[in-house]
């Protein structure tokens, strides 16, 4: 058995069986390691992703999952206009430390930005809850959104 979709706007086929973690066939099958592996269980947000404009844990969705629909990996975060802000924050702000969690991070990030354009801390809290960073920068991640929101405004205004 086969399942085709998109990812990163090519379209693919595997072969892995359907139930199979879409982040192992990601990363094992067709070389797309910027999808980290974290926990496995949804826990820790590492493997973020989005899958038809949704933040998604990759580690236990499976493949099947994600027949017929666009997926989006860290990859092609910056082709959105809230994905571009959001790495330019992130840099600005120097979120990274180790950077494990950072991909994972910017996805939930990305997707909050487009479903809620200018959040408040109590909305960065509810969307990236389920995101650990080990190095403790939420400080840091809260200040990245923040300034990605005013970037995104800023577009809108100009």
């Amino acid at each position: 058995m086969s399942t085709t979709f998109t990812v990163d706007g090519r379209t693919v086929t595997v072969t892995s069986p359907p139930d199979t973690p879409l982040l192992w066939v990601l990363r094992d099958e067709l070389g797309l390691t910027g999808t980290k592996f974290g926990c496995g269980r949804a826990l820790c947000g590492a493997c973020t992703l989005h899958v038809d404009g949704e933040a998604v844990r990759a580690c236990v969705h499976p493949v099947g999952y994600a027949a017929g629909k666009d997926v989006r990996t860290i990859a092609t975060l910056e082709e959105s206009a809230e994905g571009r802000a959001v790495v330019d924050a992130w840099i600005a702000t120097e979120v990274v430390q180790c950077g494990w969690c950072q991909p994972g991070q910017c996805m939930s990030a990305a997707s909050l930005l487009a479903r809620k354009p200018t959040p408040d801390d109590e909305d960065i809290d509810a969307a990236m809850s389920g995101n650990l960073c080990r190095c403790g920068t939420y400080t840091r991640i809260r200040a990245a959104i923040h300034e990605a929101a005013r970037a995104l405004d800023g577009e809108a205004d100009g």
